[in-house]
This record gives structure tokens, sequence and C-alpha cells, in this order.
């Protein structure tokens, strides 16, 4: 038996234990209570979206952050992917950041024109925000920013850009990257100006080759090819995309004064430059075509339209397979042409659907689309033949000018031009503009060609009526004119 102090400690011994178990008791509620509070204060706030609420901090955190976005690795064992890699690498090492990054934007821009993926120029955009989270008034961020702008076809964007950087500093690239915002826009005399102004800062390559574009846009075919000639003998085999571009655009400026020889072996040379390139295969498919030499024009062309799958690659492509016998895989690849043509280009989209005769409201949408935001000669054309499919021929007519204005020189201007008067009872017009057409009828698909030749034939039939009948006047096309074989060209 315990003495009383024994049964004393004992019973304090007991309630202290007691207090213990209930004071854990307590605790363990009021963190029960804090837990489900907390749980009911997550769930009553949705998530913003769907996607949203699948995100992982991770991957949130680099689609909000340009610089982890840019620092994403690159897949690809290129000069310029190995480029791309070296500088993610320094710029992670901390070394030299603002001018890392610039020179990691250029090389998406490079990326980009190489492999004909857009992607890479927004990356390209990414590493100039990053710039300017750390240097807001970077004029380099600005500029390589513009440019990005240019190239995704956000030109009045890119012109205000452009305007800040002229009258901050007055680089040679600045005043070429407004003439070429304004020149897409249809402003060539502005245009000329800025390019004036590139040219007295530093005549290169880039100077020349945007002269001979704008004498080539002028009516000037042998001062087109006099800049350009500057231009590829400027080229140097570091930057062999851009020697290879220039040299490409020779070789059409040749084509269309007809020396297919030289625009062969020029086409050649580019792609000793850049083996693969997609503009020079392009360009050497439609010289095969007007020599209808279509089996070798279509090896050509699948290589391109592989390399690059926007419309005018695609279209190309099915004509030279239609032209060889081949109406399956061209039906095919037109499947796929209007599948995603009107988001890759909706200009060139346009003009497929007016020239096949298909949905003129599709046609006519997308060319007013553009013309939102690029209102040079061709888009003025694309709008004029979408008009003109729609039987809208009196504005077709009027967009017709708008188009011929700058004195062009251009097989589908004329083609385009000569259908048009036609129909809107101009009889004279429409034999000037055919002529035209027909001296450079070797720079029109085949389906075109053949319906110059029909159109020829039906003008020829009208010529001698003084007010022509707007029904016997030859048409857009049919087609049952598409599918019929080229007929021999004369000697180009």
């Amino acid at each position: 038996m315990l003495a009383e102090p024994e049964k004393m400690k004992t019973r304090r011994q007991a309630i202290d234990k007691r207090k213990g178990k209930c004071g854990r008791r307590i605790l363990i509620f009021i963190v029960t209570l804090l837990l489900a509070s907390t749980c009911l204060l997550i769930l009553s706030v949705p998530p913003k979206n769907k996607s949203e609420a699948s995100k992982t901090p991770v991957t949130a955190e680099i689609f909000d952050d340009p610089l982890a976005l840019v620092l994403s690795p690159q897949t690809g064992d290129g000069r310029t992917d190995r480029e791309i890699s070296r500088l993610q690498q320094q710029i992670r090492n901390g070394k030299n950041l603002q001018l890392g990054l610039e020179q990691l934007g250029w090389a998406f821009v490079a990326k980009a024109r190489e492999s004909f993926d857009p992607g890479f120029y927004k990356l390209a955009e990414q590493c100039a925000h990053s710039i300017e989270k750390r240097n807001p008034q970077s004029q380099d961020a600005m500029l390589l920013r513009a440019h990005v702008l240019q190239n995704l076809h956000r030109f009045k964007e890119s012109e205000t850009l452009a305007r800040r950087l002229v009258r901050q500093r007055g680089l040679s690239f600045d005043y070429g990257l407004l003439g070429d915002a304004l020149m897409e826009q249809g402003k060539l005399s502005d245009a000329v100006e800025a390019y004036q102004n590139m040219m007295n800062l530093k005549p290169d390559l880039r100077a020349y080759a945007r002269a001979a574009h704008m004498r080539w846009l002028k009516g000037d075919l042998a001062g087109a090819i006099e800049a350009m000639q500057l231009a590829a003998s400027a080229a140097s085999p570091s930057d062999a995309e851009s020697a290879a571009w220039v040299n490409t655009r020779l070789a059409f400026y040749e084509f269309q004064a007809g020396r297919v020889d030289e625009a062969e072996q020029r086409c050649a040379f580019a792609l000793s430059l850049q083996s693969n390139y997609a503009p020079t295969l392009l360009l050497k498919g439609k010289i095969l075509l007007a020599q209808n030499r279509f089996r070798e024009a279509v090896d050509a062309l699948e290589n391109a339209a592989k390399l690059n799958q926007l419309p005018e690659y695609q279209w190309t492509l099915a004509e030279a397979l239609r032209a060889d016998g081949r109406e399956n895989e061209a039906s095919g690849i037109e499947v796929q042409l209007r599948k995603h043509g009107a988001s890759s280009d909706p200009r060139t989209m346009a003009l497929f659907l007016a020239t096949r005769h298909e949905n003129p409201e599709t046609a006519l949408r997308l060319a007013r689309t553009e013309l939102g935001s690029r209102s040079d000669v061709f888009t003025h054309d694309a709008l004029a033949w979408s008009l003109a499919a729609a039987g809208n021929v009196a504005e077709a007519h009027s967009e017709m000018q708008r188009a011929l204005a700058e004195g062009t020189d251009d097989a589908r201007l004329f083609f385009h031009a000569a259908v048009i008067a036609s129909q809107a009872g101009h009889a004279a017009d429409a034999e000037r503009w055919l002529r035209k057409a027909r001296e450079l009828s070797q720079l029109l698909l085949p389906s075109e060609r053949n319906e110059l030749q029909h159109a020829a034939a039906r003008g020829a039939e009208n010529k001698a009526s003084i007010a022509p009948d707007p029904q016997n006047t030859f048409s857009l096309g049919s087609n049952t004119a598409r599918k019929t074989q080229p007929q021999p060209q004369t000697k180009i």
C-alpha cells in the first residue's frame, strides 16, 4: 500500500496524462480544421482553363519566362543548330547576357529561314522580350523584334518600330527594315527613299538585293539583273543561305529574260551553296515545267514541297504531277493545299481558289483580309482575280488597275489583266495584256499556259467585233482546260 504522498503523485500524473491527451486532441482538431479550410479555399477558386489546371509549376514557369523558353534545348546537328546550343550555354553561364540573347535571336531567325518554320521567329521574338525586360530601351531588341514582325507579316507594327530606329540612330539595317515594311504595304516611293539611304550608308549584299527587287517591281528587268549581280558578287560562303537566295533570285530574272541556260546554271550554283534549298528547287521545277520536262520537274518540286509546305510549292507540284499524267497524286496534294493553305498563305490560296473556280466567296474573303495588312501589287492582283471569279467584274477591273500601276512585268499579272479587261468589255486592253502575257508565258503554270492559249484563240475570234458580247469573251479558266495536257511551247 502506497504512502499518501505517493498516491497524490500518482493522481497528479494521471491528471496530467489526461490533460496531455486532451491537449493533443485539441491540437489535432485545430490542425484538421485548418487543413480542411485550406482545401475548401483551394477548391473554391476554379482554374482559368483546363490547360492551366493541368500545368505543372515547371511548365508554367517556362511559358511565363521568355528566357526559360529560349533556353529550351533544340534538336538538330546543323551549323545553325550548333550555334544556337553554344549561345544557349553561354547565356546559362551568365556570360555577356544581353549580347548573347541578341545573337541567339538572330540565330533563331537564321534557323527560321533555313527550315521555313515560323516557330523559330517566335523564339527570336522571345529573345527580344528577354532583352527588353532587362533594358526596356534596347535598340538591338527593337530591331530584332521589328524583323520578326516583318516576317510574320505584321507590316504596320514593323514600320512603327523601324521609324523609331531610324529617328534614334539611322543605321543601314534600320533603313532596310523600314523599306521592307513600306514595300509590302505598297508604298514604293517611300520604300525607294529608305533603300537609297541604306545603300548610301552601306552598299552590300542586302542593299543591292533590295535595289534589284525595287527595279524589278518598277518593270526594269535589265536594271534588276545588274543590281542582283552585284549582290551575288558580294555574297559570302559563311552566309550560305543569303548567298543561295540572291543567286536564286538572279536565276529568276535570267529565266524571265529568256536566258534559260544561264538560269539553270545559276540554280545549280545556288544548290552548291545550300543543298536542298527549297526556293531554288521551286524555281528549278518551274524552269523544267516551262520546257515540258515534267518528270524532272516533279522530282525537283517534290523535294521543294517537303522542305517548304507553303501553298505556292504545293500548287506548283500539283500542276507538275497533273502535267505528267499523275492525276491521283495531284489531287492528293491539292487536298492538303485546301486543308491548310488559308492559314499559311491566304494570298496564294485566294489565287488558287479563284483560278480553280472553287469557293469564290472564300477566295474573296482571304484576299480582302490580306489586303488589310499587305497592299502591294500582288495582293491587289489577288483581290482583282478573286473579284472576277465572284462575278464582280467592274470592281475587279478597278482593282486590277492598282495591281498594274507600278509597271511590274509579271506574266500572271498580265494574264489576269487580259481576262478581266475582256470580261469588262475593254477589247483593246485585253489584246494588249494578252500579248504581254504571251511574251512571258514561260513563267506561268501549265494550266495557266493552256488557258492563255485558249484565251488567245477566243480573243482572235472576237477581235473583229466592235462591241464584244461578254458571254463570248474568254473566261478565268475551267476544270476541263486545266486537265488538258500542256501544248509544246516555242523555244524560250
